[in-house]
């Protein structure tokens, strides 16, 4: 097979994908700030690996974990278009451009949603900072006339896999505090309102529904996007079987061993995301995506259902951390 490009490949993410390639001897050039072959302000480099490319996969992206200072919004504003628009820059100057570029996206994209799911067909795009980054995200992806090249926007769920989300989940109902998350009143600024980082009462008691995908699903869908051509524009990288909150937190105590994990109100979630410097957006809105272009182009999960992504993720690094 021929070379991949992989953009932001320090990522948690970006990391698997290199591994995967690695292993299946698969050649491939990573760009990143550091620790990668290329770094993004390396434009003849990135011209050069880009050129008879069959695939590019854009991840780069400052992280969301994060409090939304007017600095903080500036850096994922720009890490994410900066990164894409040198992407769409170099392929545009190819003279053999790839067939397919895969740029992340997120599901983030759509409203808070209570009612019903969203799918590419039917969802309702939302409000607010994040949503504004996804858009703008996106827009930067289709920027260029790349007519040789398919593009694809992918509006991933919440990853699961050996890192990310789940570590300080895990530490969290170890400690007895893996409980359901609770949304509720919280005083916000006229400052927050403005600029749309203000995270509004939705959903009450653990009822704000949670979209998750496993990472070896992410993995499987870029390949999947490789062998089915028909695939462009908006895919959902979500599991089919999202769940809510209380769901979520109930099962991973009980893949953890926790018995107890009392409700976290939101007033203890500000206090705690002020802390740690992150933001309770990212836990109280309610995500509810559907992958209906991939269920309808006949993928088939690896890791469909919660329990066992659960299993496979904590597993994983329980055997990395004793391998380091």
């Amino acid at each position: 097979m021929s070379r991949v490009v992989i953009g932001g490949s320090t990522g948690f993410i970006g990391r698997h994908l290199q591994q995967k390639y690695r292993a299946e001897g698969r050649e491939f050039v990573t760009i990143s700030r550091s620790g990668a072959d290329l770094s993004w302000d390396d434009r003849a480099g990135i011209d050069a690996a880009v050129d008879g490319a069959a695939l590019v996969v854009g991840l780069a992206g400052k992280s969301v974990s994060c409090r939304y200072t007017p600095a903080n919004r500036a850096e994922i504003f720009a890490s994410r278009l900066d990164t894409t628009a040198a992407l769409g820059t170099a392929i545009a100057r190819a003279s053999a451009p790839p067939s397919l570029w895969v740029n992340s996206s997120t599901a983030t994209i759509y409203r808070h949603a209570e009612d019903r799911p969203m799918t590419e067909a039917d969802g309702e795009i939302g409000t607010g900072f994040s949503v504004e980054v996804a858009k703008a995200w996106e827009h930067a992806l289709y920027e260029h006339d790349l007519p040789h090249t398919r593009r694809v926007a992918l509006r991933s769920a919440i990853v699961l896999g050996d890192a990310g989300v789940l570590g300080p989940l895990r530490a969290l109902a170890r400690l007895g505090l893996g409980g359901t998350q609770l949304d509720g009143r919280w005083p916000v600024s006229n400052a927050r309102r403005a600029a749309g980082t203000a995270h509004l009462p939705g959903a009450r008691g653990g009822r704000q529904r949670f979209s998750w995908i496993h990472v070896d699903d992410v993995l499987g869908i870029v390949d999947f996007l490789e062998q089915n051509p028909q695939l462009e524009g908006p895919v959902n990288a979500s599991t089919p079987n999202p769940v809510d909150n209380r769901t979520f937190m109930a099962a991973v105590r009980r893949t953890l061993g926790v018995r107890f994990g009392p409700p976290t109100p939101r007033w203890m979630l500000e206090i705690g995301a002020l802390g740690i410097r992150t933001e309770t957006e990212l836990i109280l809105k309610s995500r509810w995506v559907l992958p209906e272009r991939l269920l309808d182009a006949g993928y088939e999960f690896q890791h469909p259902d919660l329990d066992g992504a659960l299993q496979a993720s904590f597993s994983a690094s329980t055997t990395t951390s004793t391998v380091a």
